[in-house]
């Protein structure tokens, strides 16, 4: 089939590549603008657009997938078929009609599950066991259109939102491919999601990431690891700002009889660690990132710092 792919960032890239080593013809990248990054603030292109690029695709780049001149150009191209990862703006009605199989998204959840922008977050946020990838029929809706099919994958106990989100573009390139062969073949046919299930991921902010360590360790831990590599989670130490990288749960032999009891953020610097109490059990620190500073060990920082004792973060 003839392909307008639409992608944006690392995690289209794998889907990308695998249609580009297929049997379909990708005609033309469909992705965001290059952007401003660094202090420079110098323009970069998307890491759609690099592959693109390189492989000598046609790459386009409106400000708007409803500007007028992408709608022409989109006709002019007489796709059969507009797959999408991850490409960050709205596909608008006019659109979404013109490729003869429409536009067919891989969404990073198990549908009707984790709805929205943020969905690996959300499944690391809410302790979830199992999560997966979708290939759905875009449509007006907020990703609620007939699914193609699904691949899973099991989330581990250490699984940032970017580890897992990794292997899911890997899996999730597959299943793509595998869609698209079977709507060219007429084999595969959409299914309406069920009316159960449903649940929504919106896209977590800086605040969102804020850690509350009045909470128990475990939503501690999970908060920390789905903010992980963006929005990145943080706290406050002297009124400044610290970043945090994923911390650890203790385990039932590290509990030490005698150590004083600590308060929700309170910190205790051991021999080896680093410990922050929690609502239920402390948890030990990672690395951390103080305000204009490189990233360092958890135990280096304390040292450096000299945390009193009944010091919190808050």
């Amino acid at each position: 089939m003839r392909l307008l792919f639409a992608g944006t960032p690392d995690a289209a890239v794998p889907s990308l590549q695998a249609l580009l080593d297929s049997a379909h013809d990708v005609v033309a990248v469909l992705t965001r603008p290059d952007a401003p990054v660094g202090r420079g603030r110098r323009l970069v292109a998307s890491p759609v657009a690099s592959l693109a690029r390189e492989a000598g695709i046609q790459t386009l780049t409106p400000v708007r997938p409803s500007d007028p001149s992408f709608l022409a150009r989109l006709g002019e191209l007489q796709v059969d078929c507009a797959p999408v990862v991850a490409y960050g703006g709205l596909v608008p009605r006019q659109a979404l009609d013109v490729p003869t199989h429409g536009w067919v998204n891989l969404h990073f959840s198990l549908l009707p599950a984790w709805r929205g922008a943020a969905p690996v977050q959300h499944a690391l946020l809410a302790g979830d066991d199992i999560t997966g990838a979708s290939t759905f029929r875009l449509e007006e809706g907020l990703d609620t259109g007939p699914v193609y099919g699904t691949v899973t994958e099991v989330v581990r106990p250490d699984d940032t939102s970017g580890d897992l989100l990794v292997r899911l573009s890997r899996s999730g390139a597959a299943l793509l491919l595998a869609t698209l062969d079977g709507i060219a073949s007429g084999q595969v046919v959409p299914e309406p999601q069920p009316a159960e299930g449903v649940s929504h991921a919106p896209k977590l902010t800086v605040q969102d990431a804020r850690v509350d360590f009045s909470a128990p360790a475990q939503r501690v831990d999970r908060l920390v690891r789905a903010c992980t590599p963006a929005p990145g989670a943080w706290t406050s130490f002297r009124g400044e700002r610290l970043k945090l990288a994923p911390v650890r749960l203790l385990g039932p032999d590290e509990h030490v009889g005698g150590e004083r009891p600590l308060g929700p953020g309170q910190i205790a610097v051991t021999r080896r660690d680093v410990r922050v109490g929690t609502a239920t059990t402390p948890v030990v620190l990672g690395e951390v990132q103080p305000a204009g500073k490189r990233r360092m060990t958890a135990t280096d920082w304390a040292r450096g710092v000299r945390v009193e004792p009944h010091e919190a973060l808050v």
